[in-house]
């Protein structure tokens, strides 16, 4: 696994969680998450964040997310991962 899976994952985070993929898709997915600590914890808060946003609901929808801030979101995220990936086994958090 690198950093293009993680990135890969990321882009198609909504529909996986939503599970709008194609069934060899989702597997693939599923495959990456269970072996990548970092794209656990991401799909998991993402979950949480759907499933709070459900409870809460709204009659007003939100306005798409601009391009440039979708980018800038991303761009964050390899940069997390990337961090994450320089750091040595033995100082990451156990799970």
């Amino acid at each position: 696994m690198n950093e293009k899976d993680c990135q890969d994952v990321f882009a198609l985070l909504s529909e996986y969680v939503d599970r709008d993929l194609p069934p060899g898709t989702c597997e693939e997915l599923d495959r990456h998450i269970q072996a990548c600590a970092p794209c656990v914890e991401f799909v998991e808060s993402l979950r949480k964040s759907v499933k709070l946003g459900k409870t809460f609901g709204s009659d007003v929808t939100a306005p798409p997310v601009p391009q440039a801030l979708r980018e800038a979101l991303r761009a964050a995220y390899a940069k997390s991962l990337a961090e994450r990936s320089a750091k040595p086994e033995d100082a990451r958090p156990i799970e």
